[in-house]
């Protein structure tokens, strides 16, 4: 602007001292309420002599101001409240924004990402470029002195908005890698969303690119909406974690139960057909049940989890051992000292003939019950004391648990033959539901216990059978063994099993290897399931293998695709 409109709406020349005093009594104090200011100004033309409006420099020039007007774009009402919980979350929020210093510094105040009495940094563009560069390149040992207090970058490029993002990926500060969410709306802010770990566009002001680029899209253009992924992210990670804790607590035991009674027994306190029964509830029910938990608050209270944490902690590791601990305990109990306990017959087989008792029966039933109990306390997987708490939030837990326990007792009662059950009286069903109530006590004991640093690995004690690939070691290897022992090497080629694969899974999602493909050859060479052909004798072990497109597609930011012969999702 070359002139200004005075007092009595007059033209008086605009000059540097009136434009100092201009920018210290208007627009810092407008701008240090967070108000985004603007200058009107006109300019007049003669009729007929119009200029050239795509001639930019020339239509500024020679300007007449008439006033500066501050525009607040107000804070949604509910970005303070999220990002509040995203700090309770361990989420550090930076805010990126073209806005002047002071205009940037106001807003983030009003929002909760620094306070006054903070000592974080606030930079605009140009002083951020300086302590990051050297010789005009960015120095990663220069930007890691800058990141971790800044909060509020003012007066910034798309390529500073890039800049930071990858600078913080590729920093080497923490032993685990940050893992970076971004949000953008516009074109420009396409590369920052591309090289983030996982972009945010906005669906109903965001543009096309921006979409593109991003992994999510939130319909709402809210920031409450990034909270509620952070707690439904969590929410699948525990679930995985609860139903695993669960899955390999009731493999631990029977697999042991199985061992134990084949050696001494000669004979498997579980039938094959109890363990059917076992794998249903294990595989199918309780998956339904511990993966249908609602999300809750009490989830953005913890930090997050490591880029390379164990997907079993050691929390989980101690209520597994604990648990299996507890219910061997009471399963051998009954085994070798139930008959004169409870005045029962033994059940041992007589003759090498197995008929159905009480005795077993009993070991059948108390081992369900406490798997039942035990399901309860697997949905509380961080030491918590409350194992009820939420409980009656998802009715397709108690639901399930209810009808299990009532088909329980039917196949107790009335399954006969079939189930190698016999009837129980009233004393040893209270027995039976004492022993499974008490996993519920022994939990809050096992909570008591610190966690150790050493925790044995659940893997190792796998006999040896032999080159998978000779059949004729295998078939030698497999002649000599019983029923029980049978069932032993089932249950614990299924826990190797499933470690393995959790091992694959860890290694699928660490982010500091290269971006890589799981294919079905390789996720199958890594794993060699024994198969079974018959109850009473295992005729041949196999290595299967096959010519499969890719399944997993490892990639943090473009889209996850899974492939399948006929099939892509």
């Amino acid at each position: 602007c070359k002139y200004i409109l005075n007092r009595n709406g007059e033209p008086v020349p605009f000059s540097t001292v009136d434009y100092d005093r201009l920018v210290q009594t208007a627009i810092e104090p407008m701008a240090c309420d967070g108000l985004r200011t603007i200058c009107i100004a006109f300019k007049d033309y003669q009729e007929g002599a119009l200029p050239d409006w795509d001639d930019e420099k020339n239509v500024v020039e020679g300007l007449t101001c008439v006033c500066i007007c501050g525009i607040q774009d107000p804070v949604r009402p509910e970005v303070k409240g999220a990002i509040a919980k995203c700090k309770n979350a361990g989420i550090t929020v930076r805010m990126v924004t073209g806005d002047n210093v002071d205009t940037a510094r106001s807003i983030a105040v009003s929002c909760g990402i620094i306070s006054t009495n903070d000592d974080f940094l606030v930079l605009d563009g140009k002083e951020f470029n300086r302590r990051i560069t050297q010789d005009g390149v960015v120095k990663q040992e220069l930007f890691d002195k800058v990141w971790p207090q800044l909060r509020v970058l003012a007066r910034s490029s798309p390529e500073d908005k890039y800049v930071l993002v990858s600078g913080i990926i590729a920093s080497k500060l923490n032993p685990s890698r940050e893992v970076v969410a971004v949000t953008g709306d516009g074109t420009n802010d396409g590369p920052a969303l591309k090289v983030a770990d996982v972009g945010f566009a906005m669906g109903i002001q965001g543009t096309d690119v921006a979409k593109e680029a991003s992994d999510i899209i939130l319909v709402d253009d809210n920031f409450n909406s990034i909270v509620k992924a952070v707690m439904w992210g969590r929410n699948v990670y525990d679930s995985i974690a609860k139903f695993l804790q669960f899955q390999l607590t009731v493999n631990v035991v029977a697999v042991f139960c199985a061992f134990i009674g084949a050696c001494i027994v000669k004979e498997s306190p579980l039938r094959a057909v109890q363990m059917l029964w076992v794998n249903l509830i294990m595989d199918t029910l309780a998956s339904l049940a511990l993966a249908t938990e609602v999300p809750t608050e009490d989830l953005l209270t913890r930090k997050p989890y490591g880029r390379t944490t164990a997907l079993i902690s050691r929390t989980m590791m101690k209520n597994i051992l604990g648990h299996a601990l507890y219910q061997l305990a009471v399963m051998l109990f009954i085994l070798f000292a139930g008959p004169s306990v409870f005045n029962m017959e033994d059940g041992g087989p007589v003759d090498g003939v197995f008929r159905p008792s009480q005795h077993f029966t009993m070991i059948f039933n108390v081992f369900v019950l406490m798997t039942l109990f035990n399901e309860i306390n697997c949905r509380k997987i961080h030491g918590e004391k409350n194992v009820f708490r939420g409980i009656f939030t998802n009715p397709i837990f108690y639901i399930i648990w209810i009808v299990t326990f009532v088909v329980q007792i039917i196949l107790v009662e009335f399954g006969s033959i079939a189930f190698s059950c016999t009837g129980l009286s009233i004393e040893q069903w209270m027995w039976c539901f004492l022993f499974g109530v008490g996993t519920l006590l022994w939990n809050q004991i096992v909570n008591i216990i610190p966690d150790t640093q050493h925790m044995p690995n659940l893997g190792a004690g796998v006999p040896n059978l032999g080159d998978p690939s000779n059949l004729q070691d295998q078939r030698t290897v497999a002649a000599g063994l019983t029923k029980g022992q049978m069932l032993w090497l089932r249950g614990i080629t299924r826990l190797q099993t499933q470690l393995r694969v959790i091992k694959a899974f860890q290694e699928s999602i660490d982010r500091n290897q290269p971006h890589e493909y799981i294919t079905i050859d390789k996720l199958r060479a890594a794993i060699i399931v024994p198969q079974l052909s018959s109850l009473h004798g295992v005729e041949h072990l196999t290595t299967t293998t096959s010519q499969g497109k890719p399944i997993i597609k490892s990639s943090m930011t473009n889209e996850h695709e899974y492939h399948d012969e006929d099939t892509q999702l």
